[in-house]
């Protein structure tokens, strides 16, 4: 049995934590006592008690997220009334800033606070000799040359199934004040050459599907361009890289590189996250707009990429009106998929200095969304949350791809944010919509509210639908000639002739 369990929520299976394997590649001599353990979201907290506790661990330590908190919470809560001899540590970007304000951080034995690498193993020592160490635990920052990275820790299982995070670098030398690494210093780089050597020894294993975590891969163009080669001389059918970049910085070194992906292979996160200059500055993020807007009309005209392009509602000093028009901007160029966004108030970002001179009002609550602004209202913020789950459903899906440029017409914004007002107004709902219905009010929408003639509405969904490979029959299809109603089975008519004698 192993003496320490390493453990998190994971908000999909396929996301293997990083961040456990990383704890586990450094717990030195105390490896062999360590068993990492992984749990989805929607587990129930006994459960996962239970099958914690059965492998009677000394020590579990469970990373904390935005979007596990509230399930670790209770996780934390039942371990403590169960078994209290075991000691629970938790760490992670959640529980590393305003931790007396935190039941979580009440409820666990140790808070580690910051970078945990080499802090949690160090913790472990002090516990299984016998030590008493203090609850709370500033992680520090050690070297990255002391960091034992963490890739030989992803199992077989992780690599033929699971997307695979890696980093190049850690930290930021950007300070946009609604991030986390804002609070960085600058960006740190592992070495080059031993970063690759385990993304070759990955690749050998077999893991095709790669996704950086890096806050600024672009930042340099010598390292970013070796990093392409690396994959452009492993290109198969099967390879898959996703990087976040920079948008305002894409040197000829990395475009010639990046044209020389094939389709499918290669994605880009991209964070305009508002193009309004001034909220720019009040939030300290420094964007050259026309050098971004030039960039990502080069990659999708001059590259097989993938473009993913992220904007944010409900920051400081923007309205409505402005971000609307951002969000055209950005529909003009045509990216694959634009993310809306809602301002979270992440634990310990520098946003927090805004909330009283721009009237922002929180969710108290993971995940910490705005709720309104003096300059967006709740019932306004509300109609962009529905305008943002409905983007996914029908712009970001790529099941709408002809229907899309009936629906944002000249007015990208404002005609999808009426089709959120009047799919919200007949159905009340923003999840649960079957597949087909959502074709059939795209369709009454177009032909009922914007004057699209039924005929023309009909071939692009039609095409659509067919194209999704989807099978069903909608009710905008014309009857087929010659078509008539199907014959009854003999179970049908049974149920028939019993519902004729009821009451």
């Amino acid at each position: 049995m192993p003496s320490i369990v390493l453990s998190t929520i994971n908000a999909r299976y396929a996301h293997a934590s990083l961040g456990l394997r990383y704890l586990a590649a450094n717990m030195g001599e105390l490896r062999g006592e360590t068993r990492i353990v992984e749990f989805v979201l929607g587990a129930r907290a006994a459960d996962m008690a239970e099958q914690l506790l059965a492998l009677r661990p000394r020590v579990i330590g469970l990373g904390v997220y935005i979007w596990n908190v509230e399930e670790t919470t209770r996780l934390v809560a039942m371990l403590k009334a169960v078994a209290p001899e075991v000691i629970v540590v938790i760490g992670g970007p959640e529980v590393s800033y305003e931790t007396a304000a935190q039941r979580i951080c009440g409820l666990a034995d140790h808070v580690i606070t910051g970078w945990g690498d080499l802090a949690f193993a160090a913790l472990c020592r002090d516990i299984l000799a016998g030590e008493r160490p203090a609850p709370l635990i500033a992680g520090g920052q050690p070297k990255l040359a002391e960091i034992r990275l963490p890739y030989g820790e992803f199992t077989d299982e992780d690599l033929a199934q699971r997307f695979i995070y890696v980093e190049a670098s850690r930290g930021c030398p950007f300070k946009c004040e609604f991030c986390l690494s804002s609070l960085d210093k600058t960006a740190w780089a592992f070495d080059l050459d031993a970063f690759l050597g385990e993304l070759g020894r990955l690749h050998t294993r077999g893991a095709r599907h790669f996704r950086f975590v890096d806050r600024t891969f672009n930042l340099k163009a010598e390292v970013g361009s070796r990093i392409l080669e690396f994959f452009l001389e492993r290109l198969d059918e099967r390879l898959f890289v996703h990087f976040e970049v920079i948008p305002d910085h894409l040197p000829e070194k990395l475009k010639a590189a990046i044209a020389r992906f094939p389709a499918g292979s290669l994605q880009f996160e991209i964070g305009i996250q508002t193009w309004n200059e001034d909220v720019q500055a009040l939030i300290s993020r420094r964007q050259d707009n026309a050098r971004a807007e030039a960039n990502i009309a080069w990659l999708r005209s001059e590259s097989n990429a993938l473009i993913h392009v992220d904007l944010i509602a409900g920051l400081p000093g923007e309205d409505l009106a402005s971000f609307g028009c951002g969000f055209d901007r950005l529909y003009s160029l045509a990216p694959h998929e634009i993310q809306v966004g809602i301002l979270k108030r992440l634990r310990g970002t520098p946003i927090a200095r805004h909330t009283e001179s721009f009237g922002m009002r929180y969710n108290p609550d993971a995940p910490y969304n705005v709720l309104a602004t003096d300059r967006v209202g709740f019932d306004e913020m509300q109609r962009v949350s529905r305008f943002a789950r409905y983007w996914e459903m029908v712009g970001n899906s790529g099941r709408f791809r002809r229907a899309l440029g009936l629906l944002a017409g000249d007015s990208p914004f404002d005609r999808f944010m009426a089709f959120g007002d009047w799919l919200y107004a007949k159905t009340g709902k923003t999840h649960e919509i079957a597949l087909d219905r959502l074709y059939e009010h795209v369709h009454g929408f177009l032909t009922t509210q914007q004057g699209v003639a039924p005929q023309r509405a009909s071939e692009a969904l039609l095409a659509d639908y067919a194209a999704s490979g989807a099978r069903g029959r909608l009710s905008f299809m014309p009857e087929r000639e010659g078509a008539r109603a199907p014959r009854r089975s003999a179970t049908d008519r049974g149920a028939l002739r019993q519902a004729r004698h009821l009451p």
